[in-house]
């Protein structure tokens, strides 16, 4: 293509997690207007968005095969442009119903690229020979603060969300043909199970599982943020349009900044101090967020949400594609399954906590996650020299 632009393969994948991330944060600072438009309550809502963890659950449960058969240059290419169409048409639903059927293949959609992308990124990874899985997701989050801030000047207008996201579309297709158009799929890991045949469910292991514990608490809470941030500062603090879209891109824009650096401190520090740090950071924002008596302290709660969350998820990614036990494919996809639908699924419940108990608490009731979570972060300093079971870790 004429104007598209030869990028090294990490700068590729960089805009492949911008570009990606602008298309979902486009949605999210919108939904006190869509919540407007349906005439609904929280719950209501929460019940429509579970469609995104449906379409998503089902997606990483079987779109291995999928994923194998063609190549990531092919779905990338492909499926970042149909997910602003999608959105688009989400948009548009008069009822929770039918919100929640359209966002469905939305999901899909979400749960083919998470699964593409975090490969792509590790393999990357291996390919230049340094740490770039925080850095990647640090262009995911700068994509979706990007994408919150002009929602949220699109929505102090007064434009329609169906309008604005429709606009969008043209725009992801220029950028994503602009970014996208030369990148070429690095060479997997040579591991002994590289040349398995992708199994239709990737069950987790034990190991992995002990993952899932340790980034639950930042995929929950980053997808209440998303969730709820607009909605929590509307009905607690009756702000502005713009400064509602603001607190869902709030946390992505912190989140955006400390993953960008984050490699290196990984590097310097281990992924087991620097992710206790994030989690004792975590438990602060909820804090503030719960307690908050104005407008100014909630931000700033929002703000180190999106710090303590910043590297839990790229880190738990790294440990399982770097397993020995199974294949990198196989492990990022039991990963994936879990804590991305845990990502989308907890959240919209959590809409019932906000509707019947407040909605201070369907951040507050996360407290105990992130207690858990913090329990479990000694999961990151253990690599697996054999077996499948865990009687072969060893500490890194």
């Amino acid at each position: 293509m004429r104007f598209a632009l030869a990028l090294p393969p990490q700068q590729q994948i960089f805009a492949a997690f911008f570009t990606y991330a602008a298309c979902i944060g486009s949605l999210y600072p919108r939904l006190p207007d869509i919540q407007k438009n349906m005439a609904v309550g929280e719950g209501a809502l929460g019940g429509a968005l579970i469609g995104i963890a449906a379409g998503t659950l089902l997606s990483l449960t079987f779109g291995g095969r999928f994923a194998a058969k063609f190549d990531a240059r092919m779905i990338i290419l492909t499926f970042i442009p149909a997910l602003s169409v999608l959105f688009a048409l989400a948009s548009s639903a008069s009822s929770p119903l039918l919100f929640f059927v359209l966002l469905v293949p939305v999901g899909l959609n979400m749960g083919m690229l998470e699964l593409v992308l975090n490969l792509e990124a590790d393999r990357v990874e291996n390919l230049v020979g340094r740490r770039i899985m925080n850095r990647c997701h640090a262009f995911w989050s700068f994509g979706f603060f990007t994408a919150g801030l002009v929602s949220a000047g699109f929505a102090q207008t007064g434009l329609p969300p169906t309008l604005q996201l429709c606009l969008m579309v043209p725009v992801i297709c220029a950028v994503t043909a602009i970014l996208l158009s030369t990148i070429q799929p690095a060479p997997p890991r040579v591991t002994v199970h590289e040349e398995q045949a992708a199994p239709l469910f990737a069950f987790p292991t034990f190991g992995i599982l002990v993952l899932v514990t340790v980034s639950a608490s930042a995929m929950v809470l980053e997808g209440a943020g998303a969730d709820w941030s607009a909605i929590y500062m509307r009905k607690e603090f009756d702000v502005s349009p713009f400064l509602s879209g603001f607190a869902a891109a709030a946390g992505a824009g912190s989140q955006a900044f400390f993953r960008f650096f984050a490699d290196g401190f990984v590097e310097r520090y281990s992924p087991v101090k620097v992710a206790r740090v994030m989690l004792c950071i975590l438990m602060a924002g909820v804090l503030a967020v719960l307690l908050a008596p104005g407008a100014v302290f909630a931000l700033a709660g929002f703000f180190l949400m999106g710090v303590g969350t910043s590297v839990l998820f790229p880190l738990a990614m790294s440990a399982a594609a770097q397993r020995t036990d199974r294949s990198a494919a196989v492990n990022v996809a039991a990963l994936a399954q879990i804590t991305f639908v845990l990502f989308l699924l907890a959240p919209p419940l959590l809409g019932f906590v906000a509707e019947h108990i407040g909605i201070r608490w369907a951040f507050g009731a996360c407290l105990p996650i992130v207690a858990v979570s913090l329990l479990a972060t000694g999961a990151l300093g253990i690599k697996q020299a054999k077996g499948d079971d865990g009687g072969g870790e060893q500490r890194a």
